[in-house]
């Protein structure tokens, strides 16, 4: 069977801190869960310096406040497609459902991250990670000791921090999905490599260029305004397009 390879890149840049920590959080997240099975000193030592990065997020800021704001905030914005002819009202209530969900269990769960600040071993390993090559046993001998136990224990135990994080993981995706699905993507055109236009208080760009160039963005900007310059992987033989058709959400 011959590779399929993906004809268009997606980026996302935030438009403020909040979104940026969000982001962060999710990539975060999505490579704990999806690596849980810790069987060899390789992918423990990736989900626990995963784990560490995550630590260092949550311990900046109110962050249980700021999204309980934000589901409270996209309540209210669903609340006003109510009553509307061509809206799906169950849908509507349905995501509104979820939302005060999410909302309860995230107000109800200890202080975030509090499980991975006291939990043991996690902390013996935080000590040792700014260490280059610490992933060796005299330096990490709690560590490689744990690997050696039953994988039922060990799986037991992933499974208990995880679900310590579960009202984050589930408020955080109910908010970044309704945000990415509140506005399509539209055809937009670079001109010598360079575009830009109003944010209109958005929180989110979202970016589809096409592979083959071998293009990346490069955006600043804030909730008013912002600017995209594309530049080549190549950056001595490269050549930007005089004009390049893109795609462009802005949430």
């Amino acid at each position: 069977m011959s590779d399929v390879y993906a004809t268009t890149v997606l980026f996302e840049y935030p438009l403020n801190e909040k979104i940026r920590i969000w982001l962060r959080l999710e990539f975060l997240l999505q490579q704990l869960y999806r690596h849980q099975i810790l069987s060899k000193i390789t992918n423990a030592l990736m989900f626990f310096r995963t784990l560490s990065d995550l630590r260092d997020i949550l311990e900046r800021g109110d962050i249980r406040s700021e999204m309980l704001k934000e589901l409270d905030r996209q309540q209210q914005k669903l609340l006003l497609w109510e009553g509307v002819p061509g809206v799906d009202g169950e849908r509507i209530s349905t995501l509104c459902c979820e939302f005060k969900r999410c909302a309860t269990t995230l107000m109800a769960a200890p202080r975030l991250g509090q499980v991975l600040r006291e939990d043991r071993l996690i902390g013996a390993v935080r000590q040792r990670l700014s260490i280059p090559g610490s992933g060796c046993s005299f330096d990490l001998p709690a560590l490689h000791s744990w690997l050696h136990l039953p994988s039922q224990q060990r799986d037991a135990q992933v499974e208990t921090w995880l679900q310590t994080l579960d009202p984050l993981n589930s408020a955080l995706n109910r908010i970044l999905d309704i945000m990415r699905h509140s506005e399509p993507f539209r055809n937009k055109m670079s001109l010598n490599g360079f575009y830009q236009d109003n944010a209109e208080d958005g929180d989110l760009l979202r970016l589809r260029i096409p592979v083959e160039p071998q293009l990346y963005p490069q955006v600043s900007g804030h909730k008013t305004r912002y600017a995209i310059r594309f530049l080549s992987l190549d950056s001595e033989n490269g050549v930007v397009p005089n004009r390049l058709a893109f795609e462009l959400a802005c949430c």
